[in-house]
């Protein structure tokens, strides 16, 4: 955050009002006029009419008034009052009655039984008992009682439509009335966004790229007096994992200014019309806040190609949500003082009246980070992790190429997880290889029940690998192989990849040879092959059909290629090329991958010995590293003086 902020006193949040209270009012309104509507909040004690008629033989009774023709109310004389009987019943009252309050009441049966039974009484008893009548009511329970039905069927529908919803905590499109406006979160810097560039390691031009439209909404008149204008739009493309979300986050921020975030799916909903509906209220509201950040995160879910699937000829509302996106951001009436910033990892489907200029004029590639890179980005993981001090990041970003900042990330946490279960108080280099080991490979599984047959032949297969490696230039060189099943792998090798920029054809052939290592060995020394080189075969035949097919390395097919870079499938359901071509290719394939298996095979042959003494030593110890062929095989006389990188198979 901005040094500014640290002296300002932080923001006391107020609880958010709940409608509920409201409920509970007009519910204890409800009882109160219910109870008390009568005007009486005394309660007069509850006696039965035999008592009634005993108190009135005593003489202390002072009158009689019968309510509604049911109920009679009870008032003593002040002589009655006095007595102990009646005092100890008022003690049981919730209040004690006042002077002009009935003293008990009760509830008759027939009225003129109980008119006939006071009157003998007072002819009897010689008394002066008043018997009178009074009708009360209470209209505002009345009223209540006949309005209670259609209260609890409202209330009831109220609930049912919150339910169907999502409730109130869905934002603004998350009541069932409001389910065409925007889902879009608007981010407060001061409180929701705590990522700022300094938390992006690597991404140098990505970063440069989306630090000027930041600097832009902050002094506009640098470019503008020059005649610039802002960029419309930003598109963030890459693979997964290397950061794209993040970046956003950090543009979020430090832009200081409005930022709308939300996923392209949010646009998606099985009503017609409701994501373009959604797309409007969204670029209002960004408009009402100018200057202001749209960040529509895996835009691919609504800007896919149009046309390409639909085949029905039926109304598309990923079409229409689509169509509106359009005309927002380039269409008349456009406000340029709304930056939307969009990320996907599969630019290749995009439509291309999306990525033209106008609507997304910037398409940042945030590709993998080198080695450079992926020390910074260890540099900003291992911050909260407590390390052993001999830790070296140099050795750590050389161990871990291809991975990506979220895969550095998950290393980092399983290197702190693996060193607390060890229980120790630091976190050094072995963990940081366990972490490795255990994210490519999978984990050990030491109690996996193998055969005395399968576990050579699982040692001779890995073997094969580690011997052709050794032997072939191109090759990456072996650094550690183990026979201990992980994940799905009956054995794994971990090499030294050379980060390759182009790749020339000598070092695919290279490549294909040492995968087939591990098959060509079962096959000198067994005579016989197994299922254990699916995964082999698999990458041998990608790279295979990849020489033939996208590259044009091969003098058959010559320099042509089928690859469609824009992923828009324009050759439909038919081949790019004929029938005749295609029989040539599935031969040119085949005679390359058996080409190599071949070569390996002679490269094994000629190694016999020391293939099989690796074997050996790799059966009696279960893990050997790059020493252990060092020993039996000697220096490889093409050693390259290289920091060590590790990829495994």
């Amino acid at each position: 955050m901005a040094e500014g902020n640290k002296d300002k006193k932080p923001e006391i949040k107020k609880p958010k009002f709940s409608a509920y209270w409201i409920y509970a009012a007009i519910f204890l309104v409800f009882i109160g006029i219910q109870f008390f509507g009568s005007g009486s909040w005394g309660q007069p004690q509850k006696t039965t009419q035999s008592q009634f008629e005993q108190f009135l033989r005593d003489g202390d009774v002072d009158k009689v008034m019968v309510v509604n023709h049911k109920m009679a109310k009870v008032f003593l004389t002040k002589d009655a009052k006095a007595k102990a009987i009646h005092n100890d019943n008022k003690n049981t009252n919730f209040l004690a009655p006042g002077p002009n309050d009935p003293d008990y009441q009760f509830e008759f049966g027939d009225l003129q039984n109980f008119e006939n039974n006071v009157k003998e009484i007072k002819k009897q008893e010689n008394l002066s008992t008043v018997l009178i009548w009074n009708t009360e009511s209470n209209v505002w329970g009345e009223v209540l009682l006949g309005l209670l039905p259609f209260i609890v069927i409202i209330g009831i529908w109220i609930f049912i439509m919150r339910r169907m919803s999502g409730g109130g905590a869905g934002g603004a499109g998350g009541q069932i009335f409001n389910i065409g406006k925007s889902k879009a979160k608007l981010f407060d810097e001061k409180a929701d966004v705590k990522t700022s560039f300094k938390d992006v390691a690597g991404l140098e031009g990505a970063k440069e790229e989306v630090q000027e439209i930041v600097d832009f909404l902050r002094t506009p008149d640098k470019y503008t007096a020059l005649g610039g204008k802002i960029p419309k739009g930003a598109l963030l493309v890459g693979p997964p994992g290397t950061g794209k979300t993040l970046l956003a986050r950090a543009v979020a921020g430090e832009a200081k200014v409005p930022f709308f975030s939300l996923s392209g799916s949010d646009f998606v909903e099985m009503f017609v019309g409701v994501g373009a509906s959604r797309v409007r209220d969204l670029f209002k509201q960004a408009k009402e806040k100018a200057p202001s950040i749209i960040f529509i995160d895996e835009i691919d879910a609504i800007g896919r190609a149009r046309g390409k699937n639909n085949f029905s000829g039926s109304n598309d509302e990923r079409e229409n949500t689509l169509n509106q996106l359009l005309t927002e951001m380039d269409g008349f009436g456009t406000n340029s003082n709304v930056i939307v910033i969009a990320a996907t990892n599969r630019a290749d489907v995009l439509d291309k009246a999306l990525m033209r200029a106008g609507r997304f004029d910037r398409q940042i590639y945030v590709d993998l980070p080198d080695v450079r890179e992926r020390k910074e980005i260890f540099e900003v993981h291992l911050r909260p992790i407590k390390t052993d001090d001999s830790l070296d990041l140099d050795f750590l970003a050389k161990q871990t190429p291809g991975f990506s900042g979220a895969d550095i990330a998950n290393v980092c946490n399983e290197a702190a997880l693996i060193a607390a279960r060890n229980e120790k108080k630091a976190v050094d280099k072995q963990d940081f290889l366990d972490a490795v080991d255990r994210i490519v490979g999978g984990l050990e599984k030491k109690n996996k029940i193998i055969t005395p047959d399968e576990k050579k032949a699982i040692a001779y297969h890995e073997a094969g690998h580690a011997t052709v490696s050794w032997m072939l230039e191109h090759a990456a060189p072996l650094v550690k192989v183990t026979i201990v099943p992980r994940g799905q792998s009956l054995g794994a090798a971990w090499y030294l990849p050379e980060e390759r920029l182009i790749v020339r054809p000598e070092q695919m052939l290279d490549e294909m040879c040492a995968a087939l290592g591990g098959r060509a060995a079962e096959k000198v020394i067994f005579n016989r092959i197994s299922t254990g080189a699916l995964s082999d075969l698999e990458k041998v035949t990608k790279q295979a059909r990849a020489m033939v097919t996208i590259y044009g390395l091969n003098d058959a097919i010559g320099n042509l290629t089928y690859y469609d870079s824009s992923g828009q499938s324009e050759y439909g359901f038919t081949k790019p090329y004929s029938e005749k071509t295609a029989e040539m290719i599935d031969k040119e394939i085949s005679k390359l991958i058996e080409s190599q298996y071949q070569r390996a095979i002679d490269l094994l042959e000629h190694n016999k010995d020391k293939l099989t003494e690796l074997a050996n030593v790799l059966l009696e110890k279960e893990v050997i590293f790059k020493d252990n062929l060092q020993k039996i095989f000697g220096n490889r006389p093409f050693e390259k003086n290289e920091d060590e990188k590790v990829i495994t198979t």
